[in-house]
């Protein structure tokens, strides 16, 4: 009987990509089943690594923790749209017109402040990208801000490759973690108008 298509669009976490400086994710096996009769693993890992969220405590002073944000920003109706460059306003508010209220970016692209700008007086509530900065990998400051202070949730390192662009829902949830600025997610897309044979 035919499932639901499901897609992953989560990067693969100890071979992801890493913002530029940060330490990559390790893990270390400390139980063996030969030795010890199980297996246990610890790791060690940024949680901005691979795909992840961003809260807004991770650019704003006394902004909100990942278990402090509202759930439901992580789960619904989204729009998926490829472009190459930079994403300006004049590119952007052509997108918002016709857009769900979780936007996620296919390609090599980076919004500029004048398109976080005018997503931030939009209804727009998640913004994805494949890149690790949402903004300018190297002045990620500015787009990260503009978005953080209206509470739009950046969720990058995402893998579209897989992708076409148009309507799914989205499911990227952060972990329950105390007071952190980010969280890994497990993000995928749930395509409604095919299915697949591959899910039980």
């Amino acid at each position: 009987m035919d499932k639901i298509k499901i897609i992953d669009i989560t990067q693969e976490l100890f071979s992801c990509r890493v913002y530029p400086g940060d330490k990559p994710p390790t893990y270390e096996r400390v139980k063996t089943v030969a030795r010890d009769k199980y297996n246990l693993t610890n790791i060690s890992m940024s949680v901005h690594n691979g795909t992840h969220i961003d809260a807004p405590k991770h650019f704003i002073a006394g902004g909100n923790a990942v278990h402090e944000l509202d759930l439901s920003v992580f789960y619904g109706k989204c729009t998926v749209v490829e472009f190459e460059g930079i994403i300006g306003d004049n590119e952007i508010a052509g997108i918002l017109k016709n857009c769900r209220k979780r936007l996620l970016f296919k390609g090599r692209n980076e919004l500029t402040e004048n398109a976080a700008a005018l997503i931030a007086n939009s209804q727009v509530k998640l913004i994805g990208v494949e890149s690790q900065s949402v903004g300018n990998i190297d002045h990620p400051l500015p787009v990260h801000v503009i978005l953080l202070k209206k509470g739009i949730i950046p969720l990058e390192g995402l893998n579209l490759s897989n992708v076409d662009p148009g309507e799914y829902i989205l499911s990227a949830f952060p972990l329950n973690m105390q007071d952190s600025d980010g969280s890994p997610v497990r993000a995928v897309l749930i395509d409604e108008n095919k299915t697949s044979d591959k899910n039980p």
